[in-house]
């Protein structure tokens, strides 16, 4: 069974009288462990589509099959449980709350899970191990070089164990050097069988 299965998906946008077509009948399927790379010019729909894919915004019309599971027949709260529980994702600009510690960012998705403190705590110090951040708990993200904080995003896309992994871009804001890095931390999560797109 595919991770995921999109048939006939179409999206549209509409401003009054005026309507744009966005996503025009897409038909594919995502195997678990694969790493797709979804790629077009600029305003050809791709982020529209990994929005759609993230459980973010939902077609016009078209059917999505998340393991198994019509998505588009659930209600708002049933897709930030799913997405909540098996999306893990990765943004171009960070969306790190400035405030915090590196760890509180991190372990923030598991504040919405039935987790104990003490474990999330563990779980986000283990993730940000993973991504060669564990020497950098305490630290707010503006103490951070971008290529720290695309880490840091990574580790908190992670942290909930997901069965997917969303990047929409994450390379976009940062030096050849630190994208290459932050490319290579992807490919070895995808050989470890982690799905991304």
């Amino acid at each position: 069974m595919a991770l995921i299965e999109v048939q006939n998906l179409k999206k549209e946008f509409r401003n009054g009288e005026v309507v744009t077509k966005v996503l025009h009948g897409l038909t594919f399927q995502i195997q678990k462990g694969e790493f797709v790379a979804i790629m077009g010019p600029s305003g050809s729909g791709k982020s529209t589509l990994m929005h759609i894919l993230g459980l973010l915004d939902r077609p016009t019309s078209g059917r999505y099959l998340f393991g198994g599971k019509d998505v588009t027949k659930l209600d708002d709260n049933e897709l930030a449980r799913l997405r909540n529980e098996e999306i893990g994702f990765v943004f171009q600009s960070f969306n790190l709350l400035a405030r915090i510690s590196v760890l509180d960012n991190v372990k923030l998705p598991l504040t919405y899970t039935k987790q104990k403190n003490k474990v999330a705590f563990e779980r986000a110090r283990e993730v940000l191990k993973s991504v060669g951040l564990g020497h950098r708990l305490n630290f707010k993200p503006n103490q951070l070089s971008g290529g720290e904080k695309q880490r840091v995003a990574i580790a908190r896309a992670l942290v909930n164990r997901p069965s997917l992994i969303l990047a929409d871009e994450p390379t976009g804001n940062l030096d050849s050097k630190s994208g290459a890095q932050i490319m290579g931390i992807l490919q070895d999560l995808n050989d470890q069988g982690n799905t991304i797109i």
